[in-house]
């Protein structure tokens, strides 16, 4: 093992196109040590042929079913001091290796990443709105998208799949990543590498690229990682966290809030002036009506305040004034998701977590 080499790993699976674009940026890297490319997936998948087209190793998953199971075989097959993990519908800038390696000449550095936003001029309007959705400030349900270190090097508990490096002893001494996790296989690994006593931290400097699905698939996609979010704390009860919990129970909180509010303006409440209101004439419709409509004006309120103080490039009058229609959405597939992780663990049978792309 060459001191200094570094092996990317690029999980992929019927995306042959954005991935070219992909290996196009890592072969123009500016770092000048040892560097492998790899990319993993089906053996019969057109990325196969781009890869190797284009100079990158091909490795043959051999029929895993996630992404977690294709980034151990990535592993288990190459040989390097570092390994690095990006996806494969990212664009990557020249100094990306470069600049997140250099951290390992600090000993305290087991792994280290940047945060991962959506290209601008690549990205549409409500791609550009998911993206300052992700990012906003307050409302991602504590997890780890819009996080961006303030200084040069900020210690994090966890790094995205989409933008991470970690010493490859690291990784082998906590046995990958968990095997048949999805859509939370980073936030477990990193987990179990802080739980082992390593320490992980994030350059904000080391943006990846990351393009964002459309509306439909990013509902699926969210909706996906409130369910595995649940099942992994069921695995290790200490990633369970209160945001979690909440956002399960917006969609039961949200239709209650809208039921509120049409009974209450059916029995008047919207014709409750002010005036009345302050001389204390208040009556169950008139609390039920301004009651929910002011939460929704204060829920409103809140996703734009996260939304402008957010991290995402692509903030600007008009997706930030659409964020809140975006965030609702992604609340209530999440809070969906959540509610069938709990779902399959009250069964007893919590099942395989299923990958959001079939690997089939």
């Amino acid at each position: 093992m060459d001191e200094g080499s570094v092996c990317v790993l690029i999980p992929s699976v019927r995306n042959s196109e954005e991935l070219a674009i992909v290996l196009e940026g890592l072969s123009s890297q500016d770092y000048t040590g040892p560097l492998e490319i790899v990319v993993v997936g089906p053996g019969n998948d057109p990325g196969k042929a781009v890869a190797e087209s284009l100079g990158a190793r091909f490795i043959d998953d051999g029929g895993v079913r996630t992404r977690a199971d294709a980034c151990n075989v990535g592993i288990e097959q190459t040989e390097s001091e570092f390994v690095f993990f990006t996806d494969d519908d990212v664009i990557v800038p020249s100094n990306w290796v470069s600049s997140l390696i250099k951290w390992f000449e600090r000993s305290e550095v087991a792994g280290v990443g940047g945060p991962n936003f959506a290209p601008k001029k690549e990205s549409t309007f409500w791609q550009k709105v998911i993206d300052v959705t992700f990012c906003s400030k307050w409302v991602t349900a504590g997890t780890n998208y819009g996080n961006r270190a303030d200084g040069e090097l900020e210690e994090v508990e966890q790094l995205p799949g989409v933008n991470a490096a970690y010493r490859r002893s690291v990784l082998e001494e906590v046995d990958g990543f968990d095997k048949g996790a999805i859509g939370c296989e980073d936030a477990m690994l990193d987990h179990r590498i802080r739980k082992a006593g390593y320490r992980l931290w994030q350059d904000g400097s080391a943006i990846m690229w990351h393009r964002r699905r459309g509306p439909s698939r990013v509902r699926k996609q969210i909706g996906n990682y409130g369910m595995v979010r649940i099942l992994a704390s069921n695995i290790h009860p200490e990633m369970k966290a209160w945001s979690h919990f909440a956002v399960g129970l917006f969609p039961f909180l949200s239709v209650i809030g809208i039921v509120s509010l049409i009974a209450g303006a059916l029995g008047g409440g919207a014709e409750a002036s002010l005036w009345f209101t302050i001389e204390g004439v208040w009556d169950l419709s008139r609390f039920l009506f301004h009651g929910s409509l002011g939460l929704i004006c204060a829920y409103i309120a809140i996703c734009w305040a996260g939304a402008l103080f957010g991290t995402s490039p692509s903030r600007s009058f008009t997706t930030i004034l659409a964020a809140p229609l975006m965030t609702f959405a992604l609340h209530w597939s999440y809070g969906v998701g959540v509610m069938k992780g709990w779902k399959r663990i009250r069964s007893g049978n919590p099942g395989l977590q299923i990958d959001d792309r079939n690997r089939s």
